[in-house]
């Protein structure tokens, strides 16, 4: 398959065409940013081992029946996906308060969550993604009603499968976002998941591993993610 001209540059990511207009190349860069792209850095393979983790967690995925934009990768820094219309809102699955629940609610760090809290939230860098809810997404036309309920199922389905993954590796799935969009008219796991886009803690020690470390300044970064990936199976 041809790779083709850049479609789309995020902070971390690229998209390229193909020439077979129901896939395109997902490229994995080594900019790493936070607070809206506020700080934005290099980081030396960083690319590469949030490409290969994404590519291990979304064939985990499909492989447990829910269905991804994933095909296979490519090279150390880029995969293969389906060419989906994006639905322009995250969903967001908090098991252990961390973050920005705990600033928004006052509740303590750390706390538990039972059952996990859900929460919409819009993409938009500007508007410094807002929390959103199934009323927004219909009445601005963002998603359909029966698309977001599958969102949500999927989500908790992805955090039943996910929560056990790395609990087996001794660590605590904190909390993740995840993006959908339409392939064929299916709702189907879009984006990418990886450090980048969840809160992960050692369960013994609470030792942060994952982009927390970029955001406050702890370093070492990209040897957590490689703990991370080392301890459930990634191959780097």
């Amino acid at each position: 398959m041809e790779k083709r001209q850049e479609l789309y540059a995020g902070k971390a990511k690229s998209v390229f065409a193909t020439d077979d207009s129901d896939y395109v190349v997902l490229s994995f860069r080594d900019d790493t940013s936070a607070f809206d792209g506020e700080r934005i850095e290099q980081l030396n393979r960083k690319g590469e081992v949030n490409n290969k983790f994404n590519a291990f967690i979304m064939q985990y995925l499909s492989d447990a029946g829910i269905p991804t934009h994933f095909e296979k990768l490519l090279n150390a820094n880029e995969s293969l996906v389906k060419n989906m219309k994006m639905i322009p809102v995250e969903c967001v699955v908090r098991n252990v308060a961390s973050g920005s629940l705990v600033r928004r609610l006052g509740v303590e760090d750390g706390m538990e969550l039972t059952p996990p809290v859900f929460e919409f939230f819009l993409k938009n860098d500007a508007l410094h993604d807002p929390m959103v809810n199934e009323y927004h997404i219909e009445t601005f036309g963002w998603a359909k009603a029966e698309d977001v309920t599958k969102m949500k199922a999927l989500t908790f389905e992805v955090n039943a499968k996910l929560k056990k993954l790395f609990a087996d590796a001794g660590m605590i799935l904190v909390d993740y976002k995840l993006e959908f969009g339409l392939f064929k008219g299916e709702v189907i796991l879009g984006d990418e998941f990886s450090p980048d886009g969840c809160r992960l803690w050692d369960a013994q020690t609470r030792k942060k591993l994952d982009k927390d470390r970029f955001r406050q300044g702890l370093g070492g970064v990209i040897e957590a993610y490689e703990e991370v990936a080392q301890r459930i199976g990634v191959p780097l």
